[in-house]
Order: C-alpha cells, then structure tokens, then sequence
C-alpha cells in the first residue's frame, strides 16, 4: 500500500452498491454497524454526519463516517461539541493494511480543517474490539461511555498521527 494511491470519495448513486458491499470479518459484525445502517444515519443526520468510501487506486477497501460539530452530551445545552470517528469498516480482506490508520488520518485532517483540536471516537469494549488499535495511534481513555461504547479521544497538532 501506498499512501499516493488512497482516497476518500463521497457516497454517490453510482458507488452506493461499492459502499454497502463493504464488510467486515464475521467475527467483527457485532463490534460495527454495517455500512447500510450507518448510511441510513447519515441520511437523517445531513448535517453533521460525514460519510466516505476509502478507496486504494479504485478498489473499494473500506468505509468510514465521522460526526462535525455534534453536542455530544447530547443535552441540548451546546457545552460539550466534538467531531470524530463514528463509523470505520475495513473489508475483512483487507484488514491489517494500513488502511485504518489513513481513515484515522483523513478524519483528524478534516477536523483540522474545520478548526477542531481534538478527535473522539467511540468503540465496542470488547476483547476483539478495536481498543488497541485506537491506543496505538495515540488515542487516550477519556473514563466516559457513549451508548455503552468506550469513549477516546486523540489531541490533534498541526502533524498527522504519530506512527506506533
């Protein structure tokens, strides 16, 4: 893999199929969403939800949707507003790749660019769940649970994410 030859690409009518057609390993269903439900919440959620295909050359090898500017405590009071990772389904052939590592990086550069100093990101708490992925890119434990999912978030300086 090449960094040159990823991307992002907007969901679209001609690569929705691609897009739902991403999944992950069997033993993984119960950690993500499929990308169906997470486009489904896209749709409801336009204004904050950030769906994306990762594409390497143009084969399809992921799925990835961040949150913009939500109010996380979900309290109506605007106190508690982050951006980051919702969503990331790397097809199960092509795990271990680097390919979550760029979607990490392409969401932290989005967040940037909107002016945000901080990525959070949410996970199932369990042993085969993606905790030490996150840890190993620099994420800490913020002690919190959203929706009964671990809760981390990654500071964001003007570099990409440190390599591990």
């Amino acid at each position: 893999m090449t960094t040159t030859t990823l991307r992002l690409e907007k969901i679209t009518p001609e690569n929705f199929e691609a897009a739902t057609g991403v999944k992950v390993r069997t033993d993984q269903e119960h950690l993500v969403a499929p990308v169906v439900k997470s486009l489904a919440e896209a749709y409801v959620h336009q204004d904050t939800a950030w769906p994306r295909l990762i594409l390497d050359g143009d084969r399809v090898v992921g799925f990835l949707m961040a949150f913009l500017d939500i109010d996380f405590a979900g309290d109506g009071t605007g106190k508690d507003i982050r951006s980051g990772l919702w969503r990331l389904n790397i097809a199960a052939g092509e795990q271990g790749r680097g390919y979550g590592r760029f979607a990490v990086e392409s969401v932290a550069a989005e967040i940037r660019r909107r002016g945000g100093t901080r990525l959070t990101a949410t996970w199932e708490p369990d042993e085969d769940g993606p905790e030490r992925f996150y840890l190993g890119l620099g994420f800490r434990l913020t002690g919190e649970t959203s929706g009964g999912e671990t809760v981390g978030e990654l500071e964001l300086g003007p570099e990409p994410v440190p390599a591990p």
